[in-house]
């Protein structure tokens, strides 16, 4: 799947957005700017302190918006979910940060749409999680099978997550072995070309001062890892404006987009 990649063109300064084709993780990270974690970590708990407390209408990426842009596909999915399992759902949002997806969709869901909302985070994240946020519904851990030995999940979420995994095809193939009922990926991100594409993602300044290095995936060989047990019900693009069309060295090159997934070996 990785043939014909280049090395990166030097980032022109001042710029944001996707810019390179590397051919490894190392070289992706060894041209990186690297992010202060606290910094990210702080800001993040700030706005989502404010969602919280009801003092500001819906966070992402660390920022606060005053109007909320509901994820239509992942609401319908989830309440489609709970109408196959006739039962609430134990949901577990890989990557959910510090509940921004719980806090947007909760107040628009039926009730018993899910019973819990477990976030798998990195260990800073869970740590400020457990203190601020957690409560009889919302719970964090440090990593799925930490999750799973307190529960059964049947929904898995992974929204803008796994284009930032070193190894994602890894991870992809022990996600199938899970056996999740239900998999929704959500604003994840896709290239035009037939093979994987690694970039450096510049973030915008005003969130915050960082780059990193971050996929854009092949849609066939991303997909075959659930091939064996899984149906692919749905595909759709992002719900946040402007993130349909993903431009890479500033030209259109790749999509963000989700897909709806359904255990074929337990519902027919």
């Amino acid at each position: 799947m990785f043939k014909n990649l280049r090395s990166s063109k030097r980032i022109p300064k001042d710029k944001y957005g996707w810019f390179g084709d590397y051919t490894s993780w190392a070289k992706a990270s060894a041209e990186a700017g690297g992010y202060d974690k606290h910094i990210i970590l702080e800001r993040t708990t700030d706005a989502l302190l404010k969602v919280k407390s009801g003092e500001a209408v819906y966070e992402r990426d660390s920022v606060i918006f005053d109007q909320k842009e509901i994820p239509y596909a992942l609401t319908s999915f989830l309440m489609l979910s709970a109408a196959l399992k006739k039962s609430p759902l134990n949901v577990l949002d890989f990557g959910g940060s510090l509940g921004s997806t719980y806090y947007q969709i909760r107040d628009l869901l039926p009730d018993k749409t899910f019973a819990s909302w477990n976030i798998v985070e990195q260990d800073h994240y869970v740590a400020c999680g457990k203190a601020n946020f957690e409560d009889d519904t919302l719970k964090f851990y440090s990593s799925i099978d930490s999750c799973l030995a307190g529960k059964k999940i049947d929904f898995i979420l992974l929204s803008s997550s796994v284009q930032y995994l070193k190894e994602p095809h890894v991870f992809l193939e022990k996600l199938a072995g899970y056996n999740f009922d239900f998999i929704l990926f959500d604003r994840t991100a896709f290239n035009n070309a037939t093979n994987d594409r690694l970039t450096l993602q510049v973030a915008p300044p005003e969130i915050y001062p960082a780059s990193y290095p971050a996929w854009f995936f092949h849609k066939e060989f991303f997909l075959s890892h659930f091939s064996d047990r899984y149906k692919v019900v749905a595909e759709f693009p992002s719900y946040v404006e402007g993130e349909a069309i993903m431009f890479i060295d500033d030209r259109p090159q790749g999509t963000n987009k989700g897909f709806y997934l359904i255990n074929s070996s337990k519902y027919a």
